[in-house]
């Protein structure tokens, strides 16, 4: 028998490291609800300081499957393309004997949609990234509903989705039943499993119990408001302009800021329901349970709302890895301060796995620092690495930030440097640079952040990949709706068209039906 373990990797969208309740305030913490994940904490190792290779959906997720920074694997945008000569640790490991499946939210562009998976029943093959928008949004179109920029806090409030059609519940479903077809063909066989849901991130939707737990007046405000430094810097300035942050009033963010809180809690829930199904099922026993978002959300800080910027709360995810051993309590929890990268994740599952990973990767093996040693590895990192290599907010705003254990430096092509001691100033106020007296790690850290790398070289890169994977790997199928599913046939057909597309049967039911 085959004694590798399994690996469970549960990614969420856009949850900000601040949001779960295991986390105290006076670290940074907000008073949200997630037992299931602070379960986990207290069973597990939780690598409080993580960052993701790019602080946006589609990049970030491809830079975290490639273990590579975001501009060595065509990571650029939402619509980038996973380019084909790059290995995933879906490849790795299925190329190692695991069974690998992955299920719900991928965001992939082009026609490059299984990104070295053997299976996927189900998830966003080319529709708007699996986020299901309320079909009678205030601000909304035909094909996305709701993609509209001031749907995002101007809709925020109760689902109209019936909850059995979310689409997380579907990912739980869904991922159950491959586990369970799983262990009927192959019980020996050791497997991957990625189910990615899609809350927090917008729509700021959720069941109206989650909803009711934040009334007004109960919601924390931001924990830092537009002040400090960097509050006119061009890319701040960029951001808040292009994120229409200055058309959202004080009653609209907080109810936006609820509503996210809310959508915290309902993700919690599923999660530990999805869980509690596994563990009955025994498919848990010999299972690494890894928890871990793409990105953050600012969530009113420095006043912004959503990603896409280096600061703490967009660029910081958390990262939670529980073993059998942590849960049966034959080894101890524990917490990892130091900061680690998502780029580490495919290093890791194949130092789990027992399986040689490729040599060219950004992130190192943590698989010794879970199992309880080996944090020496951590020590000889310099930094962690996050990017953004497009000039979304304006010219010059592309970024490379390093985090130390102590200190942030974001290098910008054009604009101004920003450098913080997250020690004394979490909340980054205080750029250093404009200080008489800099300290002399944060030179360094400057070095890191730009070592063998330029500007204008990536941006050569970005445009002629960009071009070439596009011709390459165009989108062969047009999808109406946010998710599709397999069926077994082998046909693709559309998940949601109920909500969007309805065979509407009675507008009226209560002129229609008797009781």
């Amino acid at each position: 028998m085959d004694a590798r373990p399994n690996i469970l990797l549960l990614q969420s969208d856009e949850h900000s490291y601040r949001f779960l309740s295991a986390r105290k305030q006076a670290d940074g913490g907000e008073p949200c609800s997630t037992p299931n994940l602070d379960a986990l904490i207290r069973q597990g190792t939780h690598f409080s300081t993580t960052y993701c290779q790019m602080p946006l959906c589609s990049p970030s997720r491809i830079a975290m499957l490639c273990g590579r920074h975001s501009h060595r694997c065509g990571a650029w945008g939402n619509s980038a393309i996973l380019p084909p000569e790059l290995p995933t640790f879906a490849d790795a490991l299925g190329d190692a004997g695991y069974a690998t499946c992955t299920v719900g939210k991928m965001h992939l562009g082009g026609a490059r949609q299984w990104a070295g998976f053997q299976a996927r029943p189900y998830g966003d093959f080319g529709g708007p990234c699996a986020h299901q928008f309320d079909p009678l949004n205030l601000y909304s179109d035909t094909l996305n509903p709701g993609m509209e920029m001031r749907s995002r806090t101007a809709d925020a409030g109760r689902s109209q989705i019936p909850e059995s059609l979310l689409q997380e519940q579907i990912v739980a479903r869904e991922s159950l039943a491959w586990l369970r077809e799983q262990r009927h063909r192959a019980p020996q066989q050791p497997w991957l499993l990625y189910a990615s849901f899609s809350r927090p991130h917008f729509p700021l939707t959720a069941p109206q119990r989650f909803i009711d737990r934040y009334p007004a007046g109960r919601t924390t405000p931001p924990r830092v408001k537009r002040s400090g430094d960097s509050a006119d810097h061009p890319m701040t300035v960029g951001a808040i302009k292009g994120f229409r942050c200055e058309e959202i009033g004080e009653q609209e963010m907080m109810n936006a800021r609820a509503a996210y809180f809310a959508c915290v809690d309902f993700l919690d829930e599923m999660i530990g329901d999805f869980l509690a199904l596994l563990q009955r099922d025994g498919l848990l026993d010999n299972t690494i349970i890894v928890y871990t978002s793409d990105h953050g959300e600012m969530a009113g800080e420095h006043g912004l709302f959503w990603k896409n910027t280096w600061h703490e709360a967009s660029a910081r995810v958390p990262l939670i890895v529980s073993t059998p051993a942590q849960r049966s309590g034959t080894q101890s929890a524990r917490e990892v301060t130091t900061p680690v990268s998502l780029a580490d994740l495919f290093p890791t599952f194949c130092g789990l796995g027992a399986t040689p990973p490729p040599r060219d990767l950004d992130g190192i093996d943590l698989s010794c620092v879970i199992n309880g040693s080996g944090d020496d590895a951590l020590a000889e990192r310099p930094a962690v690495i996050t990017e953004s290599l497009a000039s979304r907010w304006g010219r010059g705003t592309e970024f490379r930030m390093a985090r130390s254990d102590r200190y942030k430096y974001v290098a910008f092509r054009e604009c101004e440097d920003l450098a913080f001691d997250l020690h004394k100033d979490p909340n980054e106020q205080v750029n250093l640079l404009k200080r008489d007296t800099l300290p002399p790690d944060v030179d360094t850290l400057r070095e890191t952040a730009l070592a063998g790398f330029s500007f204008d070289q990536i941006e050569q890169v970005r445009t002629e990949q960009t071009e070439r994977l596009k011709k390459q790997f165009p989108a062969r199928v047009s999808c109406q709706t946010p998710n599709q599913i397999m069926r077994g046939d082998g046909l693709l057909v559309e998940a949601d068209a109920p909500l969007y597309a309805p065979d509407v049967i009675s507008d009226d039911a209560e002129r229609d039906f008797s009781r």
